[in-house]
């Protein structure tokens, strides 16, 4: 008899070293200004104070190239909450993903993103994703899924934002 058994990484933790001030750092999470240049290219809406609203809808261009690859995308494409946000250190939110219904399916997620001040003006901006009841997600943003389209998950989304915040430029510029 054989048996298999699947398991995932129920919390991911990656961590960055950006030549930028943490408020910097800050707006780049946090605002649709930036946040529509690095990674995905998804438009963040935060009410930054817990119980606040945290919600994500696609740009013209993800949503043309997703429809490309043909798959329809919601309005919103995460969805979540403001547990924590304690600018310009640390956000906590629940998360989300509506963009796969069987994804969706899965239960929410947390995220906590923690920015501390280093020497010479670098910091570190680590990203810790809880991830219990939520295997596809997991390897979504884990970057495995890559190769169905998928993407390079969280360590693909903060190397574009920082090299985005310490060139001026994103990888798709």
């Amino acid at each position: 008899m054989t048996t298999t058994t699947e398991t995932s990484t129920t919390t991911q933790v990656y961590r960055v070293y950006i030549k930028a001030t943490a408020e910097a750092i800050w707006d780049a999470i946090t605002k649709a200004e930036w946040t529509e240049r690095y990674g995905y290219t998804g438009l963040v809406d935060y009410d930054l104070r817990p119980g606040g609203a945290y919600k994500v809808r696609p740009t013209a261009s993800f949503r043309a190239a997703s429809e490309a690859q043909g798959f329809e995308l919601p309005e919103v494409i995460i969805d979540g909450e403001v547990l924590e946000a304690d600018p310009p250190h640390k956000l906590v939110t629940t998360f989300h993903m509506l963009m796969d219904p069987a994804v969706a399916a899965e239960r929410v997620t947390r995220i906590t993103h923690e920015i501390k001040e280093g020497a010479n003006g670098v910091c570190t901006l680590t990203l810790t994703h809880e991830l219990e009841g939520a295997p596809r997600l997991a390897g979504i943003v884990d970057g495995t899924s890559e190769a169905a389209g998928a993407g390079g998950g969280h360590a693909w989304v903060l190397s574009d934002l920082k090299t985005l915040l310490e060139t001026g430029r994103s990888f798709a510029e």
